[in-house]
């Protein structure tokens, strides 16, 4: 029986989504053998009544780390009690979201285990040899396929990749000690600074209306703003022209040094599809791009593409978006 462990990313003291895709995922591996998910989950006391939202999403076991220094991320307590587990239990394979706290965390735990890892992977499978993993690589353009023959098996899934299915196991909790006290890390995050409110995480949006220079100026991005505004559900992306203008934040660039993301509906306004845009969000479900140029590479990639300026296009859209919406 090949049972598989994965990391249950908290935030805040609630589970983020990126865990309900990361156990979702494992489960597709463990069902294979016959194997159990077991779901790690850390946080500051009261943290265990999370707990069932892992067993409803197929996690047989939730692994529940609770102590007063974790109610932020400790990069160093995460990894030394996820290794530790890892090597305790005899797991098949160990996963982790590729998100920020993921991609910090994996490497570590990895590095702990002695085996290599598959990061940023879209899929993955128990095969002969081993796990295979999908992997976007060279800027997106292309899908590797790599084999890990280590055991346990680190990967990191890309958010989105998987849409948290309901699958509900006995969810049974076990209580677990940090491998370390949280008082003696190197390194104490004091306080977390949230961004701007209102909005669903950038790669958590099931919807997500990202704007380029094709807006002219920043205070046309207020046409961005609002069509994602209609939608209800939807984050606000930029280039990295747009974030390096100064139009937005750093924190809201999509591409291959910004945010990845993979939202089932990704709407490109005034983006003309650079490869370094494309890497980070050509992996959503639907694309649709609006754009002045029809030779724009962007449109090479979207499911559809409206020929346009985004100025007169998305208050269209917009209002068309509202009235679908007052029909439901």
């Amino acid at each position: 029986m090949a049972n598989v462990l994965v990391f249950a990313e908290t935030r805040g003291g609630d589970l983020r989504k990126v865990a309900l895709e990361a156990v979702t995922a494992a489960r597709t591996l463990a069902d294979r053998d016959g194997g159990e998910v077991h779901a790690l989950m850390l946080g500051a006391p009261g943290i265990a009544s999370k707990a069932e939202q892992l067993g409803r999403h197929g996690a047989d076991v939730v692994l529940v780390v609770e102590h007063p220094g974790l109610g932020n991320h400790s990069a160093e307590v995460a990894a030394a009690t996820a290794a530790a587990r890892a090597k305790e239990g005899g797991y098949a394979a160990v996963v982790f979201s590729a998100s920020a706290q993921g991609k910090d965390l994996a490497p570590r735990v990895a590095a702990k285990l002695g085996v290599p890892m598959a990061a940023d992977v879209l899929s993955f499978e128990k095969t002969g040899s081993g796990v295979s993993a999908q992997h976007p690589g060279y800027a997106s353009k292309v899908v590797q396929t790599l084999t890990l023959t280590a055991t346990p098996a680190i990967v990191s899934v890309r958010p989105g990749a998987y849409a948290p299915a309901a699958n509900p196991k006995a969810g049974r909790i076990e209580s677990l000690a940090p491998a370390m006290d949280p008082a003696s890390a190197r390194v104490v995050v004091k306080e977390m600074v949230q961004g701007r409110s209102g909005r669903p995480d950038l790669g958590e949006a099931p919807v997500v209306v990202s704007g380029g220079r094709g807006l002219r100026a920043a205070e046309n991005f207020k046409l961005v703003e609002e069509l994602a505004e209609a939608f209800g559900n939807a984050a606000v992306g930029c280039t990295r022209a747009v974030a390096d203008d100064g139009w937005r934040p750093q924190s809201d660039q999509i591409g291959q040094t910004g945010r990845t993301v993979s939202p089932q509906l990704y709407v490109a306004v005034g983006i003309s599809g650079a490869i370094q845009h494309l890497a980070g969000m050509r992996t959503a479900k639907t694309i649709v791009a609006i754009n002045r140029d029809k030779e724009a590479p962007i449109f090479k990639v979207a499911d559809y593409g409206i020929v346009g300026d985004a100025l007169e296009v998305v208050p269209a859209l917009t209002a068309a978006v509202r009235d679908a919406k007052k029909g439901h």
